[in-house]
């Protein structure tokens, strides 16, 4: 017995007390990595509620000085009112136990754990929320009603968003959506080309439709004509702070601080800077000179393109991808205003639901290596991986087009003929800032 116990403590104490320092700074370890995703996942976050900012001064610039206040207003009480509906109902729609259409717990946080890592989840999902929310009040500006904002403003970020959120992205906590499931292969938005862009992109179109076009816009033979904003300035400092924010959007999208970060940062960059060259060169071939409106929502669109793949794509693809979204959403703002006839301020419809649906398709095409937790391999059609992925794609986008296009026709509809969408004609002439908020942004000393 005694040698059994000498022999124990001469070969294998020496290895205990080796492998205890190790397994300390394993654990040590893993609780870095944790801190760090926490501290890289807040940090997106904060950068992305900056974004708000963005958006408000891109639709401020664009449209005309006499509803800067409303604008301001409606941005605010977008992320206000997007912040508490989604913790009370949209983040458990979204992410809870779900039947593969919807997530039936974790409302209000309810029946998650204490842990700092929930916390951080939802604040990063509620900025996305509220950016899905403001593309709406871009399209629909100048001429509607307060109060109907704050109505579809909730609805939005309650049920709407997060209902199709749900499908494509579910399985990030304990959910599985349909999109997810799919037969040829998991639809892919990595960051939310569709399931943040598109689907505000269409819930503008069906609001800018039912609201009507400013007065002005088109003349009696139908033709659309222009209603400059005010401050090209402030718009270019939006698309800026935009772009900014993007880095944070697409890379804080891996929730995790890893070294995928940068690269998804330099991916999103070269879609920007991509789309700004293509808007550009194309409106300058078709209006004979470089529009500056159009080159900054060259920029977005690029962006937007981008988001959907920015983890599987590559440089060279992002290029295309992001150039082709740039020519693509000049050719929208114009087929949109002279044959739909339909009057968006901003070009929202256009950045966000043409360039989303694009980038969300050039998934199928140019996935070049597999997508963070979705494939093992490339799955794009024009890297060898088949057509599945596309397919995939047609499918995800069309169904975010059906649901977007359905559940705004509903809800605005509804507000339309109850408390009505729209505000009267002298009150449009005025402007929404004396009459809906009693102030006006801009002030002459006498």
């Amino acid at each position: 017995m005694t040698n059994k116990f000498t022999y124990w403590l001469r070969n294998f104490l020496p290895l205990l007390f080796f492998l205890l320092p190790q397994i300390a700074q394993s654990a040590d370890d893993v609780a870095s990595q944790t801190n760090l995703n926490v501290v890289w996942t807040c940090l997106a976050a904060f950068i992305v509620f900056f974004m708000q900012a963005g958006f408000a001064t891109v639709e401020i610039g664009l449209t005309r000085a006499k509803n800067a206040v409303n604008i301001v207003m409606k941005n605010l009480m977008d992320f206000s009112i997007g912040s508490l509906t989604f913790y009370l109902l949209g983040f458990g729609l979204m992410f809870g136990k779900s039947n593969g259409f919807f997530g039936t717990t974790h409302f209000y946080l309810s029946g998650t754990t204490g842990e700092h890592w929930n916390y951080t989840f939802i604040i990063f999902q509620t900025v996305f929320a509220a950016t899905s929310a403001t593309i709406v009040s871009g399209a629909m500006a100048e001429r509607t009603k307060f109060v109907a904002y704050l109505i579809y403003s909730f609805f939005i970020s309650a049920i709407i968003y997060p209902v199709f959120g749900s499908w494509a992205w579910g399985s990030l906590l304990d959910g599985k959506g349909w999109l997810e499931t799919l037969p040829t292969g998991a639809f892919c938005d990595f960051a939310g080309s569709t399931v943040v862009h598109s689907i505000g992109g269409w819930l503008a179109l069906t609001g800018a439709y039912f609201l009507g076009p400013r007065k002005g816009k088109f003349d009696i033979n139908g033709n659309p004509r222009a209603i400059p904003g005010h401050n090209i300035v402030l718009a270019a400092i939006g698309v800026f702070i935009l772009w900014f924010g993007w880095f944070a959007f697409n890379a804080g999208s891996t929730t995790v601080g890893t070294a995928s970060i940068g690269r998804i940062a330099f991916v999103t960059n070269l879609g920007g800077a991509a789309g700004s060259l293509g808007a550009m060169f194309t409106a300058w071939i078709l209006f004979k000179k470089p529009d500056a409106s159009m080159t900054l929502n060259g920029v977005l669109a690029g962006l937007v393109s981008v988001t959907a793949g920015c983890n599987s794509i590559t440089p060279n693809g992002a290029l295309i991808i992001g150039f082709l979204a740039g020519i693509f959403v000049v050719l929208s703002v114009i087929a949109i205003e002279k044959y739909l006839k339909i009057d968006d301020p901003v070009g929202a419809v256009s950045v966000h639901g043409v360039c989303g649906i694009w980038g969300t398709l050039a998934c199928g095409l140019f996935n070049a290596e597999g997508a963070l937790g979705i494939a093992e391999h490339s799955t794009g059609l024009f890297y060898g991986g088949g057509i599945n992925q596309l397919i995939s794609q047609v499918i995800g986008a069309s169904a975010a087009f059906a649901w977007g296009i359905g559940m705004g026709g509903l809800l605005f509809i509804t507000i339309k003929h109850s408390i009505g969408l729209r505000v009267t004609e002298h009150e449009e002439y005025v402007g929404l800032d004396i009459e809906e908020h009693g102030m006006e942004a801009y002030y002459t000393t006498k």
